[in-house]
């Protein structure tokens, strides 16, 4: 046997590719392999902009391939089932796959490493290939990994990383491996209008314009809401269509201010990952509870229908949700302004926010999602853990003339300035003119049932 099958899951693309790159050692003959993953779907995580994207990568991984002379291979159903057989087909003796951090990739893992193995198989999991750094290899000295993040990126800063490797010029497929049809975005329903696409040719164009244009302002307007002025890479390190280690070096070799507050974002991901790594269940359950009683989805439907629906009679929240469900992306600081809203100020319990969020979000990611959800909420990795944000101080600092809530709350276009931050303010027919509601909640009365739950008044 001199095959070798590369399954592709969260590593869509040919540039800086190591499974792919062994998997060719030797002149050696490569099956191209991404499985539809049954599990995934039953899980929920099938979300249709996800998919989306998801079919636009695919699609461009498999030109890719071709390009090469190869071809990718389509299955659908268990992935432990569908590498084996696809193994079996070919007479591959290794199966070559990048590591992952949830507990579903680590069990799914171990059940095909013994499922291979029971035919004579190897599996070879490849570290850093959805990391910079890979989880686990730091640790401080009293724990199995950091739980604070500024010791962390001091020792993660301090790494050498692997170089970066080129896509391969040929990749030689066996004959007679059938393959699914490619998907199509076209054939999906319920996405967000204003869906971005996906695809390594995508993510790479972005990039090399960010790295051109954007980069260098980075540091001083991240938080500008209006300004858009963040990558909005996050979908391509999701479905990893862009290598974070080429993306560290690369920014690295710009230098600046800009480049290195950018890097750091690339290690808060790092981050979240080494923390879900160690403890899994913080997908679900909260990594240092506060013995919070929650307000359910139930108990608190009308809330959190008007947070879901950009209608809560807080411009900036508003905009933020708007933002998400016509692009199924939503500002950085739109996310920490909607989770603290949601999660503190109407005391709604944070797995409601972070389903939401999974539900429309392109970049979908369990450890970036639920870990910084879990962040604002208090029960992450904050060392103030009691802290809110107050959206109309927020909106003030970081949409100071309102151009980004006038952008997504057309119905206060006409409002001027600042005003535009706080419309409850208006009297009489100019209130009353305006199709928007009132607060759903006064911020001092948020604040204090969120103090008298935390025990903090």
């Amino acid at each position: 046997m001199n095959v070798s099958v590369v399954l592709f899951t969260a590593d869509l693309r040919v540039h800086d590719h190591p499974p792919l790159r062994a998997a060719l050692d030797g002149s050696r003959q490569v099956v191209p392999l991404f499985v539809r993953d049954r599990a995934v779907d039953a899980a929920g995580f099938a979300a249709p902009n996800r998919l989306a994207f998801l079919a636009d990568c695919l699609r461009d991984l498999a030109a890719e391939l071709e390009r090469r002379g190869g071809r990718l291979v389509l299955r659908s159903g268990g992935l432990v089932e569908e590498v084996c057989k696809v193994a079996a087909e070919a007479d591959a003796d290794e199966v070559h796959m990048a590591a992952d951090v949830s507990r579903h990739a680590h069990r799914r893992e171990e059940r095909l490493r013994r499922a291979l193995e029971a035919d004579g198989r190897r599996l070879h999991v490849h570290e850093t290939v959805t990391t910079a750094v890979t989880p686990g290899a730091l640790t401080p000295s009293s724990s199995d990994h950091f739980a604070v993040f500024t010791p962390y990126f001091r020792q993660w800063s301090q790494q050498s990383l692997r170089a970066t490797l080129g896509a391969p010029r040929a990749v030689r497929v066996p004959d007679g491996i059938g393959s699914g049809e490619l998907p199509s975005r076209t054939d999906l329903t319920g996405l967000s209008e204003g869906l971005a696409p996906g695809g390594e040719t995508e993510g790479r164009k972005r990039f090399a314009g960010w790295l051109r244009s954007g980069i260098a302002a980075y540091e001083d307007r991240h938080d500008d809401l209006a300004g858009d002025a963040t990558s909005r890479l996050s979908p391509h390190l999701h479905f990893g269509t862009l290598s974070p280690v080429e993306l560290v070096h690369r920014a690295r070799q710009t230098g600046g201010p800009g480049a290195e507050a950018f890097v750091r974002q690339l290690a808060w991901r790092d981050f979240h990952r080494q923390v879900l790594a160690a403890r899994p269940a913080a997908a679900a359950a909260d990594y240092r509870t506060k013995h919070d009683r929650w307000r359910s989805e139930r108990a608190a439907r009308e809330d959190v229908e008007a947070w879901k629906e950009g209608r809560t009679g807080y411009p900036i929240v508003d905009a933020a949700m708007r933002q998400l469900r016509h692009e199924g992306w939503m500002h950085n600081r739109g996310r920490l302004l909607t989770a603290s809203f949601l999660a503190k100020t109407l005391y709604v319990d944070w797995r409601v926010g972070a389903r939401h969020f999974l539900r429309l979000l392109v970049d979908g990611d369990v450890a970036s999602n639920q870990l910084n959800w879990q962040w604002m909420a208090g029960t992450g990795t904050d060392t103030r853990p009691n802290r809110v944000l107050n959206p109309v101080t927020q909106a003030k600092r970081y949409d100071p003339d309102g151009t980004y809530v006038r952008r997504w709350v057309p119905e206060l276009a006409g409002l001027d300035g600042p005003l535009v931050h706080e419309p409850w303010k208006l009297r009489g027919p100019d209130r009353g003119a305006l199709d928007y509601p009132d607060p759903v909640v006064d911020l001092s009365e948020g604040l204090a049932r969120f103090k008298r739950a935390r025990a903090r008044d």
